[in-house]
């Protein structure tokens, strides 16, 4: 039986690994000790629900629905300019993450191995290293492993990170703005909030985003990012003291650039990217997780119908590269857009 390793138990990871499991023995090794939590609400649209199905959680999800009821755009007093339907950040349905990666986690822990505080160190051919378990031989190793993959860092000669211009902070607070599973959207200058309530009435979410010119933020220290945050919001009024003290406090502080990942190949020798790994269309697209589980199905697909694995790869990738394009382009757009300085 085919030894396949996956790295990365986020969405991707976890949905190939339930196609595959049938014919594969399948390792998914992920660097979190646990599946992780955390993480901001992410929608399904168009096919996305097919595979819901296929992996049998389509009802399940849909319990999960957070319900948003829509986002009031603001100006920079806070005067509200117009309403935006729900589509337009929840999608077709939307969960919180957190749900959607137990839930996965839930549906193949008995049919995969996972292996949770650990992480690839090295791949030559079918033999793999790690940072913490003895070295191993596999088949197949595929990175769905993120925008950051460790597995396209090591297998891959390029990287195709591609910034959009666009970093930004996230954390949660107490909702004094009393918002019911609504959003609210502030833009002035090439920096933009999104403040929104779906879970716990208590608390409401919050992402700040502003125009850089580089992703390095994201790997320099904490207090950096937020003196980044603050140069860029300061000036303005509103709530934004109150969002800056917030922040500061924030114990589930998070931040992360806006990229996209473009290659021209996907795959090398017995190595293949999934997911945001190989072809992150960027949050702003509105497309990631749909895309990952849509990747899942086909890659799996192609991998069972040859022993050839790489042509698998190559069908896999003529597949979906149209669909790819088309969402990274949405992702481009919408970036664009929200860090636009009026003329």
């Amino acid at each position: 039986m085919t030894k396949v390793l996956i790295s990365g138990a986020g969405v991707a990871g976890p949905a190939l690994a339930y196609f595959l499991s049938a014919h594969c023995d399948v390792t998914v090794v992920e660097r979190a000790p646990e599946p992780r939590g955390g993480g901001y609400n992410v929608d399904f649209r168009g096919a996305a629900f097919d595979v819901l199905a296929e992996l049998g959680i389509e009802e399940r999800v849909r319990a999960l629905d957070t319900k948003m009821r829509g986002t009031t755009l603001v100006d920079e007093t806070g005067a509200t300019i117009a309403e935006l339907p729900a589509e337009v950040f929840s999608g077709e349905l939307e969960v919180p993450k957190a749900d959607l990666t137990r839930l996965l986690h839930d549906i193949t822990k008995d049919r995969a191995h996972y292996v949770f505080g650990d992480s690839i160190t090295a791949v030559d051919g079918r033999h793999v290293e790690f940072e913490r378990r003895d070295k191993a031989e596999y088949d197949l190793v595929i990175g769905a492993d993120g925008v950051w993959s460790n597995v396209r860092r090591l297998a891959f000669d390029e990287q195709g990170l591609t910034h959009l211009g666009m970093s930004g902070v996230g954390f949660s607070l107490a909702n004094h703005l009393g918002l019911d599973h609504k959003g609210l959207l502030w833009q002035h200058g090439g920096a933009a909030i999104y403040l929104y309530s779906s879970g716990d009435p208590r608390r409401m979410t919050v992402s700040m985003s502003f125009a850089t010119e580089s992703p390095e933020l994201d790997r320099s220290p904490r207090d950096e990012q937020e003196q980044a945050v603050r140069a860029a919001f300061t000036s303005h009024g509103w709530e934004i003291p109150r969002l800056l003290d917030a922040m500061s406090a924030a114990e589930d502080y998070y931040f992360g650039s806006t990229c996209q990942i473009r290659l021209d190949r996907w795959s090398r020798g017995r190595v293949a990217l999934l997911g945001d790994a190989g072809y992150c269309a960027a949050p702003t697209s509105g497309m990631g997780t749909s895309q990952a589980l849509i990747a899942a199905r086909s890659l799996a697909r192609h991998l069972i119908a040859t022993d050839d694995h790489e042509a698998a790869y190559r069908a896999y990738e003529a597949e979906l590269r149209p669909y790819v394009t088309e969402n990274q382009e949405k992702g481009r757009q919408v970036a664009q857009t929200l860090t636009a300085t009026p003329a």
